[in-house]
């Protein structure tokens, strides 16, 4: 007869208390803010946006947990409102250290004006425009942006930071396509290593040095249905092959919404522009100064019942008040709402106007842009200089060269040949059809000519595009093959001459110039 086996002992009193004994930290997360300071949005019908309301929101969560870091993703300032576009973005890292952030990553929009702009505005320096700086009040990391001179990373790759004396590790990477969506000029001094590489080996540092509780900030996409399921993405792949002493993973990038758990580990990400943020509860045991729990919660920044800071409030009244009289100039008046959104055949009516008005501008058979530099749509009504700034807030110059029927031919195949995703360029001076039964590589079928006839390969023709696509940028490559290049005015200028010179009150309408057959 068997031995009869002794009874568990309970431990279930022993494991409250020691459950009472965690310690709850909040991170707070913002990612994708791009500077729109004093831009208010419509989420469901309702006003959201602005950083005096997020600012009102933030407090009001960090005020209920002493043990709260904010952190960032990324994306914080480029493609920014004029309001901090115009002031070289100085406002929004000032409005960040005043809120007290603690630490951020930089994103690909950091790298907009270059490795030694973005240095500046992060460690403070000098510039023409606005004079002296302070820089930030709290660190960037990014573990995976390599000084190609030194072999080592431009900013520190993690920091450790303590909360009620618990070490939490911050890991920072940078989404690794960045060189292919920024002027190729501005980073050519820096290399952007595989994610997953640069992760895994701060993560390894962080865990000699006996830290186990780790966050990645990290300027990557991914999504998920509000319910948690159905999360896709790079984020969701990076989660996979990471180290599992990785506990959370903060994205960004595609301005989406993520709250899910893969791989055991809790993935965020909360839409863009001041519209949203992350609340991410984690519980600490003090013994393993392990993460035992960890939760979120994407929290839409609606205006209804919330005051916005007074504080942040005060300092956007003081940049507006800077930059109005270039802002609030009236350049034209548009007789419709004008959409960025492309339809199913990838065309525009903001596209088609900036087209049109680029081509106008350097006066070249067509015109070429790069959807990812329409940033906002034109409501009805009176139209400001500011207002169109904060539809293309790039200032990329103009830039005309030849090119033969072919190559536009292989440009227009580029949209879809070795993207990551369709990038459908906006156009004017020709219209083509295009079929997405076709390989990536020749899904363009016929290209025609204003009189209905169709491109000759050899023919040489001039076209217009932006300095951004001009170098190779967004992939396409063709057009570093360009004859002839000349620089013009900057793309703002362009549109903004354009609008003024044309019958008012104005309007930009789908017109078939792309069909997808």
């Amino acid at each position: 007869m068997a031995a009869a086996q002794p009874a568990e002992p309970d431990v279930s009193a022993k494991n409250g208390a020691y459950q009472n004994r965690y310690i709850d930290v909040q991170l707070l997360g913002v990612n994708d803010l791009h500077g729109q300071l004093n831009v208010t949005r419509k989420v469901a019908g309702q006003d959201v946006g602005r950083a005096d309301y997020l600012a009102a929101y933030l407090k009001q969560r960090e005020a209920d947990n002493k043990n709260t870091l904010l952190v960032h993703a990324g994306d914080m300032v480029g493609a920014s409102a004029p309001v901090s576009a115009l002031l070289q973005d100085e406002p929004t890292i000032e409005i960040l250290n005043e809120l007290g952030f603690d630490v951020g990553a930089p994103g690909n929009h950091e790298f907009d004006e270059g490795v030694d702009e973005m240095l500046r505005l992060i460690n403070g320096g000098y510039h023409p425009v606005t004079g002296d700086f302070e820089g930030a009040d709290f660190p960037y990391v990014s573990a995976n942006v390599i000084d190609k001179e030194t072999g080592k990373p431009v900013l520190k790759p993690y920091i450790v930071k303590k909360v009620n004396g618990m070490p939490i590790g911050f890991i920072g990477v940078t989404l690794s396509d960045t060189p292919s969506i920024v002027m190729p000029s501005g980073v050519a001094s820096v290399m952007f290593i595989d994610e997953v590489e640069a992760i895994n080996q701060a993560a390894a540092e962080l865990k000699v040095q006996g830290v186990k509780a780790i966050v990645v900030l990290a300027h990557n996409p991914a999504s998920s249905k509000t319910d948690g399921t159905n999360a896709s993405g790079e984020l969701v792949e990076i989660a996979k092959a990471v180290d599992d002493e990785v506990d959370v993973l903060i994205g960004g990038h595609n301005h989406g919404y993520l709250n899910a758990t893969v791989d055991g580990k809790l993935l965020v990400e909360s839409y863009s522009y001041g519209t949203a943020f992350s609340d991410i509860d984690l519980k600490i045991d003090p013994r393993t100064k392990d993460i035992v729990s960890k939760k979120a919660e994407i929290v839409t920044t609606y205006h209804n019942g919330i005051e916005p800071d007074a504080t942040i409030k005060a300092m956007i009244d003081k940049y507006e008040a800077k930059v109005a009289p270039i802002v609030n100039a009236v350049v034209g008046t548009a007789a419709n709402d004008i959409a960025a959104a492309q339809n199913a055949s990838g065309e525009s009516e903001m596209g088609n106007l900036i087209a049109d008005a680029q081509r106008a501008a350097m006066e070249t058979n067509f015109a070429f842009m790069n959807p990812g530099g329409i940033r906002a749509d034109l409501e009805r009504g009176e139209v400001t200089w500011g207002e169109l700034y904060t539809v293309q807030p790039f200032s990329n110059d103009l830039v005309k060269m030849t090119l033969t029927g072919e190559q536009i031919r292989r440009l227009l195949n580029q949209q879809w040949d070795k993207q990551p995703y369709p990038r459908i360029l906006q156009i004017s001076g020709l219209k083509y059809t295009w079929d997405g039964n076709r390989p990536a590589n020749d899904r363009v079928v016929d290209i025609f000519l204003p009189d209905g006839s169709i491109i000759d390969p050899g023919t040489d023709y001039t076209v217009t595009v932006n300095s951004f696509i001009a170098s190779g940028g967004d992939n396409f490559s063709v057009l570093l093959d360009g004859r002839n290049p000349e620089t013009g005015s900057s793309d703002i200028e362009a549109l903004v001459d354009y609008v003024k010179q044309i019958p008012q009150p104005f309007n930009s309408s789908i017109e078939g110039r792309i069909t997808s057959l």
